[in-house]
Parts: structure tokens; C-alpha cells; sequence
């Protein structure tokens, strides 16, 4: 397969290259503004098109396009294989092209675990129309049935009479046959049992390039006359510049700018610049080192200056401790309360957490009299698309959005301020601008996971069945990032394991605690299930061990109920998952003090994903982590080498946020700035073994790049407890002492 470069072109000179018939097919139809591509693949202009998302040359050369953006999870190649399975095109005749920002192409914010589970039957449709009309582009050339005409492996056969022709060569008919309907092409749809691709796989479409170095990220870019430029922004969100030594910047050799970007100083701050100062240089060592010479200070924003980490964490530990208003009520709560035999009680809290992707924000951008051009690895071009026109002032179709490869997203990378300061840069120079985010830069004006609080009481019964269950939650909105005055949980980050926990029980009351927020709040890799799972899955355990029962076993209890009708399909595929997580991790197995296995499960982006860890524990506290089970249903697997891949990813990422991961602020500014203070988990302190068992299922595919992620702190505080006998109730684990005699 051929890998397509990133262009190092302006918009006039892509125009030039079209007038002088340089060759580019772009779709259906070529506008100057809205179909420019981010690749650069020289098509045979005689191509057959369709639907924006597929060219064939008379050559037999197809070209495909990705409208979603690749950070590592291969989702780049999954979409277009299952185009080409339907289509029955040979794999090693197929380019991808990257899409650029274009709402033509529907939704192409990569994330939420939404790619495949949200584009896998319009894929399939996608080819299974090529196919069909192929099929009835050599039937029209053999003047038989279409129907007895059959695609295979990128030619048509006509069976009865051995005749066949190459793809390439019905490319001239099938310009003249429309396409059918969405309703006509669903017959059309291949069986199971007929697939090449889907469930089997192809190499990663970007593996060789991101190997040998080839690969364009978003740092990457190059164009002529550019600059480089770094950014001071207010340390206290809110805050603004009083004063600054624009001469001492300027001084600094190689620096050619400096400009005040306006300051962001009123909430809702949206996906808007945060404003600063911005140094410009002929490099990005210049920049930086401009940057150092600004020697700025700073007027801190009121609302925000006095956010402290530790004065923050004991309010909202508070604001669980008592009512909060009601988001679910199942039930006679007090009935159930007043009939317990046992009731148990416990607070969990976690955490301001960032995305840390190894390759930091960075954005370039062009202005000219026809609009704004972006290249950055973005995992929303819409967002970017939309963010700069509104920034600039701008049409939204003079924006355009190319994407590159991304050094990670994990959600950080949709939210685009970066792209909208490299814009305001290159329209206050006249220059193309290249922005590039420090690592402290990035680790101190992200848009974090929220910091949270949660308590849980419950009731049981002589049996150890939950009868009464009553869960508060307090943690700053993601909402406050989009409105005024949000400081309560969103209804969908309530959504993702709080009010729709698996627990069985008659009686339940959930209840939402106020918490105003003094930063950035937005997604990160499974969102609001983090603080969720860890929560309910811990105290699922706790509950297992204060009434003498096997954690899984109550697990199962607590999950089935006493519905007569049985447990819901969730927690029948919930339950299935768990079981063979336990079986595959030797659970039974009676260990020696300092060794456990600790379990936890969770439903979430429709999957369902159950983990056993073995941790191993010196006297000294410290941990190694010898295997890791993890068992997900995660329903049809398009690619099974990229789900293992996005689980063992979400192992390591899950057990680096449960070990290691906090952002704390003082005074309003972020305290960490990089990774000696936000601590990632080395790879000597990964798991000596990751399993990944997946089940097998012919239901829709379900989300799998964030679904591993929410059950790995509860599991592995789960087994620091049968190691040790000491709970981990309060995240990171590195702030609590495990030495035991």
C-alpha cells in the first residue's frame, strides 16, 4: 500500500497545480475551498467517483478516504478495509487519503469511542454500492443480469460464461450508473461468512512511515517564510498580563515578534485562546528562549486565584457528606435502609488528571485574502473549522482544516485553542505561524479531568444482597467549559456508571453535589467512568470482604438480584466477561501475604470489560505488577490486532492514572510542569504481562478505545487489599503507604 504525504503547498499553489492538470481528483466535485484534501495522492483524472469517500482509476488504483483522524489506534485503516471488504477490492491496490474539516463527511470528532460502533454499517454500505454498481457496470458491457454477475477480489466474473473484467476497466460505465438508494443497498450487504478483511485485518496503514520517520505530525510542518512561535499565557485561568519586557524578547537573537494576544479573563472559556504573549522566531528554540526574556507579571483573576488542590479536595468531600439534589430515585430508600441487617459506608476521591500525549499541542496556520488554512493533529477538524472561522471572523467554508498524524489524543486533541492561536498569529504577521506547546504548557493549561468526590452507603440484607444503596457524587462539570455558572455534573457524565450502575437493587437514591469549577474542565480517555468505576467496583469489593464472601462471587450476587425475570442483557454480558476474566487468572489460588488478585468490571461506550490484576508487594511498599487479565465484549471486531492493542493501551494508561496521576493547583496556578511532577508509570513499573480474551459476538461493534480504562484503578486497589490489607480509597496510590511487616 502507498503511503500519501501531507502537502507542503498554500492554496494558490494547489489552485495552479489544478489549471495546469497536475492530476488531483478531489470528489464528485472540486470547489477551491471546501474539497482541498489534506493528501496529496495524484489520481488519474478519468477516475470514478462516489460519495466523496472513494475514487477508482482505469488503473485498478483505489483511493479511499479517512475522515477520522489516526492517533495510534489504526482507525485510519479500519474504516477504509471495511469499505474495501464490502467492495471486494484488493487490499494492495487501495491509497488512503486523509479527509480534511468538511461537514459533507458527517461526524468526524474522533472520540468517544464512536468511529467504528458509528460508521461500520455506513462503511459497509459505502462498498457494498461500489460492488453493486461495478456488478452492473459489467453487466451493461456483457448485456446480461446483473445478478449473475459477481465481484471478487477487485475484478467481476460472470460465472456462467468464465468471462471477467478488472475493476479498472469498468471504471468508463459505471460513470453513467447512479447509485441506489440507502434502503436498496442494505440487501446488498455481504454475510459474515464472506468477509476478507473485517474480523481478520490488514497492517496498519501508517506503521512503516511511523517506523522509519517518514510520518508527518503535527510538529512537522513546514512552509516557506514560516514562523515559530511559543506562547506565556496567565498562570491562574482568568488572569491577564499587567506588564512585560517586550525589548529584552526582542533582544534575543532570531526573535522578530512579539505580540499580546487578547486574554480569555470570563468563563465560559469553550475551545477559545487563552490570549498571551506571544514570542516569534525563525526556530522554535528562538521562541522559547524569547519567551523566558518576557519576564511577565501578572494580574490574577479573582474568581480563580484562591483555588487551592487541598482546600478543594476537603470541600467537595464535604458536599458528599451531605444531600445533594436527586438524579435518580428508585424505590423506598428509608424502607430499605431501616430493614438492612448491615449497612457500610465509604468516601472515594480522585484527582485533577491531564491528557499528557506525548506530542503537545501544536497548530499552523496561513492567512491570506481568501481565508485561513490549518494543519494540526486534531482530532476534530470540524471543531477546528469552526473554532478559527469564529476567531478570524470568518465564512466557515474559507477555513480549511488538514489533518495530521496525532502523537495522541485521548481527548485533549479535540478541543482546538491551539489551532485558533496559530490562526490569530498568522493573521496579525501576514505569515504562515507555527504554535508548539511546551510540556509545561501542556500540563498547566489543559482541559483536565475533573477532580471528584464520591460516597457511598448501603444496606444489606442476612445474605449480603445490597436492599438499599445511596451514592453522592460531587466533581466540577465538563459543562462549565461550554456555559456560565455550571457547577454541578452533567446529566451525560452522570450517565457513565453513577445513576446506571450494574448493582441489583430495590432501592436507590443518587444524588449530584455542587463543585464550581477554577480550570479547564473536559474529556479525557473514558471520561466521567473513571471516577464512576472506581467508586462502585471498590466498593463492591469492600462490601464482599466485611461480609466474608469471594469478591467475584458477591460481584455475581450483586449483579443478578432477585429479579425473577433474571439480570438485564447488560449484566448477563457484564457477568460473562467477569467470569472469564476470573477464569483466566488462576483467582482460586490461595496467595501468600504481599500477593493478591484484585477484580473490577465495567460497562461503558456499550462495551463490557472485566480485569484481574496480580500485584506483588515488597514490605517496603513497593509494587510490581506480575499479569493483568482483561476479558471485553466489545461486539462485532472489525480489526483484532488493533482491539488487543487499544486494551493492553488502556491497561498501561489506566494503571499510570491509578499509580501516579495528579494535578494539583496553589494559588490558582497549576503546580506540575512536567514529568517528574505529573508521573507516568515507566516501563519498569508496567505489568509483566498483559492477557486481553475477547469474547466472541456477532452484536454491533461497541466502543473499545476508551472501555479498558475505567476498571484497572479499582482492580488494582482491589488487589492491594487482598495483598495487604490496606484500602486505597483516595487516588494516586504513590500518596499512600503500602510497607507492611
Amino acid at each position: 500500500m502507498k503511503q500519501v504525504p501531507l502537502p507542503q503547498l498554500g492554496r494558490r499553489e494547489f489552485l495552479k497545480s489544478l489549471a495546469a492538470g497536475g492530476g488531483f481528483v478531489l470528489a464528485s466535485r472540486i470547489d477551491a475551498m471546501g474539497a482541498v484534501f489534506a493528501g496529496r495522492a495524484l489520481l488519474d483524472p478519468e477516475s470514478w467517483a462516489l460519495h466523496d469517500f472513494l475514487w477508482l482509476a482505469p488503473s485498478g488504483a483505489l483511493t479511499l478516504l479517512a475522515h477520522r483522524s489516526e492517533m495510534g489506534t489504526g482507525i485510519r485503516t479500519a474504516l477504509p478495509m471495511v469499505v474495501a471488504d464490502e467492495m471486494e477490492a484488493d487490499w494492495q491496490r487501495v491509497t488512503i487519503q486523509q479527509a480534511i474539516g468538511d461537514s459533507r463527511y458527517g461526524d468526524q470528532n474522533t472520540d468517544g469511542s464512536n468511529s467504528i460502533r458509528g460508521n461500520f454499517e455506513r462503511m459497509r454500505r459505502l462498498g457494498a454500492a461500489a460492488r453493486d454498481v461495478l456488478e452492473r457496470a459489467a453487466a451493461s458491457i456483457w448485456r446480461v443480469e446483473a445478478s449473475t454477475c459477481v465481484a471478487e477480489n477487485h475484478q467481476v466474473k460472470h460465472p456462467a460464461s468464465g468471462r471477467s473484467l478488472a475493476f479498472g476497466e469498468l471504471v468508463a460505465a459505471a460513470q453513467n450508473i447512479p447509485p441506489k438508494s440507502k434502503t436498496e443497498i442494505e440487501s446488498r450487504l455481504k454475510q459474515r461468512k464472506d468477509w476478507r478483511y473485517i474480523g481478520i485485518g490488514v497492517e496498519m496503514f501508517d506503521v512503516d512511515s511511523i517506523v522509519d520517520g517518514s510520518a508527518v505530525f503535527g510538529g512537522d510542518i513546514r512552509l516557506p517564510n514560516m514562523l515559530f512561535a511559543s506562547i506565556e499565557r496567565a498562570p491562574v485561568l482568568g488572569g491577564q498580563a499587567a506588564s512585560f519586557d517586550k525589548a529584552a524578547a526582542l533582544a534575543v537573537t532570531g526573535v522578530e515578534q512579539v505580540i499580546e494576544l487578547p486574554f480569555a479573563t470570563t468563563e465560559p472559556f469553550h475551545f477559545n485562546a487563552l490570549g498571551g504573549i506571544a514570542v516569534l522566531a525563525r526556530n522554535s528554540w528562538a521562541a522559547q528562549k524569547g519567551r523566558e526574556a518576557l519576564h511577565v507579571i501578572w494580574q490574577e483573576g479573582a474568581a480563580n486565584s484562591s483555588y487551592n488542590s487541598d482546600s478543594y479536595h476537603q470541600a467537595l468531600l464535604e458536599s458528599v457528606r451531605k444531600e445533594g439534589q436527586e438524579t435518580l430515585a428508585r424505590g423506598d430508600l428509608a424502607a430499605g435502609f431501616a430493614a438492612a441487617s448491615t449497612r457500610l459506608a465509604a468516601e472515594y476521591t480522585a484527582p485533577l488528571l491531564a491528557h499528557a500525549c506525548m506530542e503537545t499541542p501544536t497548530a499552523t496556520a496561513v492567512v491570506t485574502a481568501d481565508g485561513c488554512e490549518v494543519w494540526s493533529p486534531t482530532q476534530n477538524p470540524q471543531a477546528v473549522q469552526e473554532t478559527v472561522a469564529q476567531t478570524l471572523g470568518l465564512p466557515l467554508k474559507s477555513v480549511i482544516a488538514h489533518v495530521t498524524l496525532l502523537g495522541g489524543g485521548f481527548g485533549r486533541k479535540s478541543k482546538p485553542d491551539y489551532a485558533a492561536e496559530a490562526a490569530l498569529l498568522a493573521r496579525a504577521t501576514k505569515r504562515p505561524v507555527q504554535v508548539l506547546w511546551t510540556r509545561a504548557d501542556d500540563l498547566q493549561h489543559d482541559y483536565y479531568h475533573a477532580v471528584s468526590a464520591q460516597r457511598i452507603e448501603a444496606g444489606f440484607n442476612a445474605e449480603g444482597m445490597p436492599v438499599a444503596w445511596l451514592q453522592r457524587a460531587a466533581y466540577p462539570s465538563i459543562g462549565s467549559t461550554f456555559a456560565a455558572g455550571a457547577n454541578q455534573p452533567a446529566g451525560f457524565e452522570l450517565s457513565m456508571g453513577f445513576h446506571n450502575n450494574p448493582i441489583q437493587v430495590a432501592a436507590m437514591r443518587t444524588e449530584a453535589g455542587q463543585a464550581a469549577a477554577h480550570v479547564r474542565i473536559g474529556w479525557l480517555r473514558s471520561v466521567a467512568n473513571i471516577q464512576h468505576a472506581f467508586a462502585v467496583s471498590s466498593f463492591a469489593d469492600e462490601v464482599a470482604h466485611a461480609g466474608g464472601q469471594d469478591p467475584f462471587q458477591a460481584w455475581t450476587k450483586m449483579l443478578l438480584g432477585s429479579d425473577p425475570k433474571g439480570p438485564s442483557k447488560h449484566n448477563r454480558r457484564l457477568l460473562k466477561v467477569s467470569a472469564a476474566a476470573i477464569a483466566a487468572s488462576d483467582w482460586h489460588t490461595k496467595r501468600k501475604r504481599g500477593h493478591g488478585l484484585g477484580f473490577a468490571a465495567h460497562h461503558s461506550f456499550d462495551a463490557y470489560v472485566a480485569v484481574v490484576i496480580e500485584v506483588d508487594i515488597s514490605t517496603a511498599g513497593q509494587i510490581r505488577i506480575p499479569r493483568v487479565d482483561l476479558a471485553a465484549d466489545v461486539g462485532t471486531i472489525v480489526h483484532p490486532d488493533r482491539v488487543r492493542a487499544q486494551m493492553e493501551g488502556a491497561v498501561n494508561f489506566g494503571l499510570s492514572q491509578a499509580l501516579f496521576g495528579q494535578i494539583s493547583a496553589k494559588n490558582g496556578a497549576i503546580v506540575e510542569n512536567n514529568f517528574d511532577g505529573f508521573r507516568l508509570m515507566r516501563l519498569s513499573e508496567a505489568p509483566a504481562q498483559i492477557h486481553v480474551h475477547l469474547s466472541a459476538s456477532e452484536g454491533p461493534p461497541t466502543g473499545v478505545g476508551e472501555p479498558g480504562v475505567p476498571p484497572i484503578a479499582p482492580a488494582l486497589c482491589n488487589a492491594i487489599f487482598a495483598a495487604i490489607g490496606k484500602r486505597v480509597r483516595d487516588l494516586p496510590v504513590i500518596q499512600h503507604d503500602l510497607s507492611w511487616i
